[in-house]
């Protein structure tokens, strides 16, 4: 499969951030009224922090694992964006040279965790030959794509093909988070997404026992919980956007 240059994701990730404001001037004139611009993990984060699993603690990182992996943070009580490209956990490096990424990079998280990169390991590993249930369900379901849900039900069906890149997915994900610990060193972890919701509650301790083993201060673990608003949690996040 064809992947794009870094470089050219780079500039894409530019593109977005840099004329975010001038695209906000231009939507409020065509709709005549006030426009707020934000990222919908970091709104999704915020939503957690005031009104969520995150509502307890002074400062968070938010993990959202769906298609690919994003996060938002909030620091000493507010958002930090940085300079408009913060949180990016999903682009935290956990296998040098390891897996390509949809960003163009190798071994990025995503490239492990994400549900699009592992839909695409499926693909490949089934055309390899590999016995799988994952797109019978698939195709059960009336689906085009491996969603969450279809993961889940290959789960517990015991698909080895299932069982295997969800474990690659906890683990990169543990080592992810970790090394952002390890920066960072917030209060509380949130876990969302398709993916997150789906298996947050199932497999937390495996993530939480991935991450001690990179944690540098590992006697004081951060507080890891799914988030509490579900799909709901960008919406409200917006929402509090546009109120401030």
């Amino acid at each position: 499969m064809a992947t794009r240059p870094a470089a050219a994701a780079q500039a894409d990730a530019l593109a977005v951030f840099g004329p975010g404001r001038e695209v906000g001037h231009e939507l409020e004139a065509a709709l005549g009224c006030p426009v707020t611009l934000g990222n919908d993990v970091q709104v999704a984060t915020d939503a957690e922090f005031a009104l969520g699993a995150g509502r307890r603690y002074d400062s968070l990182l938010g993990v959202f694992w769906g298609t690919g992996v994003g996060g938002g943070l909030v620091l000493d009580r507010r958002p930090w964006v940085g300079r408009g490209a913060a949180g990016e956990i999903g682009h935290i490096v956990v296998n040098r040279h390891g897996a390509q990424c949809p960003c163009g990079r190798r071994g990025c998280l995503e490239a492990y965790a994400g549900r699009g990169p592992m839909e695409q390991r499926a693909r490949e590993a089934h055309a390899e030959g590999r016995k799988t249930n994952l797109f019978t369900i698939m195709a059960e379901r009336g689906q085009t794509r491996l969603t969450s849900g279809v993961w889940a039900r290959a789960v517990e069906q015991g698909d080895r093909l299932a069982l295997h890149l969800l474990d690659r997915a906890i683990k990169a994900l543990g080592t992810g988070i970790a090394s952002a610990m390890n920066l960072l060193d917030v209060e509380a972890v949130i876990l969302g997404g398709g993916m997150g919701q789906r298996f947050g509650v199932s497999h937390l301790a495996e993530i939480q026992a991935e991450m001690a083993g990179h944690l540098f201060v590992r006697e004081r673990p951060p507080a890891v919980h799914v988030a509490a608003l579900g799909d709901l949690g960008g919406a409200v996040g917006a929402a509090l956007l546009a109120a401030r």
